[in-house]
């Protein structure tokens, strides 16, 4: 019977573990876990969601309340369409953020940071190519493009000196979404060196609609596997959505995918940047507590906890501070949702937002739990202790465990020194 460590990912000459954690924001994928990820022969994810905000907590910098100071202001405003990002400033926090991971890479694995195409920041063009220029320069190994098609993004880095020697992937939830990207950059003479095919069970953001249940993660991969290989074109493919054993991960090695991408596990580890009672609502939620919905602004599906404490939650727009989902025009569906809210309850001290939620200041603040569909089986990996928490596990464990483990077993952690006496 196999095991995820008889196959590898390769990259040209270069050969790695074919386990991949997957990009979660903001800075839930921690440059910590990505670097067990790398230490271990495989490759990790950073988010750049929020980057000036991650900045600010790990390095003690001010981008958030220097940019608060410059449009205060405008806090009362619904007119969010002079609030810019400095591209300075945004740089300055993208290179602080990759370099300090990159300076501290051991092992032979790789680190990517994941770009968001939905991170619009109110100048989509600009700040998007600023924050992927910035990661090229502080030496990240790849980009993995997601939360949009990214049609034009390998031309904003076409003039880059690391434009063919980094790795550079995409995320696709359909052959199609493939197909018109390939099209459209065909005349750069550049092909993806990855692609990451995300199925309908994946945490977050989904790449479907409504109907996302009507799709299966290893339909659209073989149809992804069975497209390139006609095609005779030589990309990578990356199984990603739903995989919660090695087994499950070795029957999409075995049919053609040449890794997996993996979170949801992650979520539960000691490196996860999730604070700890956090932690805890992953590991006691039930199928039932797993929903999708579409308050997010962006216009994208959402998947989470149906407990998380942003639904619902009528807080100010803040902007001035954060603004990360203004489009080019200054507007979000959010500001749209609660402008309306407010007028219709104009004495009200506080108002419910039902169909809209302020995603830069929850997931800023961690109560936008969002989650993979396989959450509710977290609690099967680990330990109840005395105190009635969950114990968490090491990156390294879940990693190894991916790695080695056979016929859809789960092994358990070690029991913590303070259970074993």
């Amino acid at each position: 019977m196999k095991r995820v460590d008889d196959f590898r990912l390769k990259f040209g000459k270069k050969e790695y573990v074919p386990i991949v954690i997957g990009g979660m924001g903001v800075d839930i994928s921690t440059a910590e876990l990505a670097l067990e990820a790398a230490r271990l022969g495989g490759i990790g994810h950073l988010s750049d969601a929020m980057v000036p905000e991650v900045s600010d907590r790990r390095f003690d910098t001010r981008f958030g309340k220097d940019k608060l100071r410059l449009y205060r202001h405008n806090i009362h405003s619904s007119d969010k369409s002079g609030i810019k990002f400095d591209l300075g400033a945004l740089a300055n926090a993208t290179r602080r953020h990759v370099q300090a991971a990159m300076d501290s890479k051991s092992g032979d694995g790789l680190i990517f940071v994941n770009c968001m195409e939905k991170l619009t920041m109110n100048a989509p063009r600009e700040t998007l190519q600023v924050r992927m220029a910035s990661a090229l320069d502080a030496g990240i190994d790849g980009i993995t493009l997601s939360a949009g098609l990214h049609l034009g993004s390998f031309g904003l880095l076409a003039d880059h000196p690391r434009f063919r020697d980094a790795k550079l992937g995409i995320i696709v939830s359909s052959v199609r979404a493939l197909q018109l990207f390939l099209r459209k950059n065909a005349k750069l003479n550049r092909l993806p060196d990855y692609v990451v095919v995300e199925g309908p069970l994946a945490g977050g953001h989904l790449g479907f609609g409504a109907d996302w249940a009507q799709y299966d993660l290893a339909t659209i991969v073989a149809e992804v596997v069975t497209y390139l290989s006609t095609e005779q074109i030589d990309i990578p493919v990356i199984a990603a959505g739903g995989i919660f054993t090695g087994s499950d991960a070795v029957s999409f090695l075995e049919s053609g995918s040449a890794a997996v991408q993996v979170a949801t596990r992650f979520t539960v580890a000691n490196e996860c940047g999730l604070p700890k009672k956090v932690k805890q609502q992953y590991f006691r939620a039930s199928e039932e507590d797993i929903i999708v919905n579409n308050i997010s602004p962006t216009g994208y599906p959402m998947r989470m906890l149906r407990n998380t404490p942003a639904i619902g939650a009528g807080i100010r727009p803040n902007c001035e501070a954060y603004g990360y989902l203004l489009d080019g025009s200054g507007g979000c569906a959010y500001i749209s949702a609660y402008n309306r809210e407010v007028a219709l309850h104009p004495d009200a001290k506080t108002i419910a937002v039902l169909d809209k939620t302020c995603l830069c200041t929850h997931m800023r603040n961690f109560n936008c739990w969002t989650c993979g569909q396989t959450t509710y089986r977290l609690k099967d990996t680990t330990r109840r202790l005395a105190d009635g928490n969950y114990q968490t596990l090491s990156a390294e464990h879940i990693f190894r465990d991916y790695q080695f483990s056979i016929d859809q077993k789960v092994a358990l952690p070690p029991l913590p020194e303070s259970a074993t006496g």
